[in-house]
């Protein structure tokens, strides 16, 4: 039978050690306002001898996820591992069933939803968390409201429409539009499913490097290179070398390469900087080809930087001629993606003396081919 229970871990504030119900509609730390992170004392290590014969799903590895034996699964996960060069390796998420990364985390969120029985979803996002937690509401046959930016992809707004949501355009950028989820977050009977406030969103996230994992033999490479605007990538990648390590099933962890566009990096600068968060001043978003990164003030800030720190690794930025040069040279090898997906790949494309993996993880049918 499915297990349909509801969660039994706990939200735990990382600031000031808060603690809620995962039962609970609660989308923020109602101390500081931060996001959660996740108490969840019940997972366990993956065993590599029990994988054989197991659903070829994220869901696989289901003794390290906080829920199980889901309702609204479209298959996502175990995307192809293929080299580009030599030393450079690359994670095919764009071929996940909304062609995006982002299905990893939003079908915890919406699995999560589905057992908490909401009157409605709400989510904010510049494009590929809203066309997936559209997805999954449709699966679930939850109601859904995605704010997104103006200026966003019009065909991440139609794939929004197409699932059955409405997409609520925001006048301004992406942190205007993340304050008018939050404000709809507080009405009663919501579900906020932010991919970022939300830590079930890292734990899905999380499964990318398990199967990195797995399809190296129990390995990881030298690095992950991994696109950073509110880290969510990044950070279920930390978890996840974390519990790899823990466990014994790796001796080292990974460097974790953090890649933004030059226009927009202030994690890079405060990194660079030798800061533990970004500075108290209102963030500036310039235009950039990769907007799916664009994030001026990332609420999980103080955690991305630690987190890259604690890995031995550093932050890399790339200009828009070489994300735009990036894209095109992507697509003569055969792999259409969407410019915030190329930008891995125009940071560490070059690397010769260490294995990295980076991840495709948009497709290019989302945006269209830079100008």
């Amino acid at each position: 039978m499915p297990d349909t229970r509801t969660p039994t871990a706990s939200y735990l504030c990382p600031r000031d050690g808060t603690r809620a119900a995962a039962t609970t509609l609660t989308w923020c730390c109602p101390v500081c306002e931060g996001p959660w992170d996740l108490a969840a004392d019940d997972l366990s290590a993956v065993r590599p001898d029990a994988l054989s014969g197991r659903v070829n799903s994220l869901w696989r590895y289901e003794e390290a996820l906080p829920l199980s034996a889901p309702e609204v699964s479209l298959g996502e996960g175990r995307t192809p591992l293929v080299p580009l060069t030599a030393r450079v390796s690359a994670k095919l998420d764009y071929l996940m069933p909304t062609l995006s990364f982002k299905d990893r985390g939003a079908v915890m969120l919406v699995e999560l939803a589905r057992r908490l029985a909401p009157e409605r979803v709400v989510a904010d996002s510049s494009g590929n968390a809203g066309t997936s937690v559209a997805a999954y509401c449709a699966r679930a046959g939850l109601p859904c409201t995605v704010y997104v930016p103006e200026g966003t992809s019009p065909k991440k707004t139609e794939q929004i429409r197409a699932h059955g949501a409405r997409p609520e355009v925001v006048p301004g950028g992406r942190e205007a539009t993340a304050a008018a989820a939050r404000s709809a977050a507080g009405e009663a009977g919501t579900f906020y499913a932010s991919h970022v406030f939300n830590p079930y969103f890292l734990h899905g996230t999380k499964t990318y490097v398990y199967e990195i994992w797995e399809e190296l033999g129990g390995t990881l490479p030298d690095a992950l290179a991994v696109p950073v605007g509110n880290g969510t990538l990044l950070l279920g990648a930390a978890l996840a070398t974390g519990e790899l390590l823990a466990a014994g099933l790796i001796d080292r962890r990974p460097a974790l390469i953090a890649v933004q566009a030059e226009a927009v990096s202030p994690l890079a600068a405060a990194f660079h900087a030798g800061a533990e968060d970004l500075p108290d001043v209102p963030g500036q978003a310039s235009p950039t080809l990769a907007e799916g990164i664009a994030i001026p003030r990332p609420p999980r800030a103080r955690q991305i930087l630690a987190a890259v720190r604690e890995s031995g690794g550093t932050f890399l930025t790339v200009a828009e001629d070489r994300i735009r040069a990036a894209q095109r040279d992507l697509a003569a090898r055969g792999f259409f993606v969407e410019t915030t997906a190329v930008a891995c790949w125009a940071a560490v494309g070059d690397v010769t003396d260490r294995s990295v993996v980076v991840p495709l993880c948009g497709a290019g049918l989302k945006t269209g081919l830079a100008p």
